[in-house]
């Protein structure tokens, strides 16, 4: 199944995929990923022509830090004993087709990283790898934007990682029923244009089950949390010469089998 959050005529609300179109739901998406998903809402139009809003339901987001052999490769970096984590703000959610601020008083060095992202859709505290996956509800697009200048300045990545409008999700949630395989999906990221990043999840360091077993063997994994699994080579830090976004620029991630995560580039925007 597929699930969104959308806006139409002036209203925003939980809808699903049925033939024809998008229907409101008759709760919200909490109880969709939680394994209680309500059914459509009585007498709800069709909608075929809604905008999309980022399907986040309000969890813990988990970001992964270097992850795919061929970034770390490009980055110069010893392959990582375990995961690399970061956490990401809720308030650097969006969602398709919403802005992301690229403040130049902020940050010079902002960049992209198209990634797959993990839903939880089952309570996990010390869950093994054998079991990780019946945990997982689904997934959806995520870029995982950040400001590179700062990470450097920094010994961590919250300020980096976290910035407003920083994590744009969606444009929809797809049940993992639907993605036969979760380490063979392509992700592909255009700048303006320009094809920048062209991966695969098969190209993972650590893979989806043993993220989820390290991240609850330290974190109670709730309904509704997400995890950033990494990304592909490609990124703008670590091209020569470096490139970065700037205001006016655009930012398209397409995941396969989810869609595609579109996000113009601003400078400013006083109400992030």
């Amino acid at each position: 199944m597929k699930y969104a959050r959308i806006e139409h005529e002036g209203r925003s609300y939980p809808a699903v995929l049925m033939d024809g179109g998008w229907v409101e739901l008759d709760g919200d998406l909490a109880e969709v990923y939680a394994g209680q998903p309500p059914g459509p809402k009585r007498d709800s139009p069709t909608i075929t022509d809604p905008r999309f809003l980022s399907p986040y339901s309000g969890g813990t987001i988990f970001g992964i830090g270097l992850n795919y052999k061929q970034t770390i490769d490009e980055m110069g970096f010893p392959m990582p004993e375990e995961p690399y984590l970061f956490p990401k703000l809720a308030c650097s959610v969006t969602g398709p087709n919403d802005p992301v601020v690229a403040d130049p008083e902020v940050s010079t060095e902002v960049d992209w990283e198209g990634e797959l992202a993990v839903i939880i859709g089952k309570p996990a505290h010390k869950v093994c790898i054998a079991d990780a996956l019946d945990h997982i509800w689904g997934y959806t697009a995520a870029n995982d934007v950040s400001a590179r200048d700062i990470q450097r300045r920094d010994p961590q990545w919250v300020r980096g990682k976290g910035l407003n409008t920083f994590c744009p999700l969606g444009p929809v949630a797809v049940s993992k029923d639907e993605i036969s395989d979760p380490h063979d999906i392509t992700i592909r990221t255009w700048v303006s244009g320009e094809l920048v990043q062209d991966g695969s999840t098969s190209d993972m360091l650590f893979r989806i089950p043993e993220l989820i077993e390290y991240l609850s063997r330290y974190f109670s994994l709730q309904p509704g949390d997400i995890i950033l699994t990494g990304t592909p080579s490609g990124c703008g830090g670590f091209m020569d010469p470096q490139r970065f976004v700037k205001p006016g620029d655009d930012m398209r991630v397409e995941v396969g089998g989810i869609g595609t995560l579109h996000n113009p580039v601003i400078a400013s925007d006083s109400g992030s």
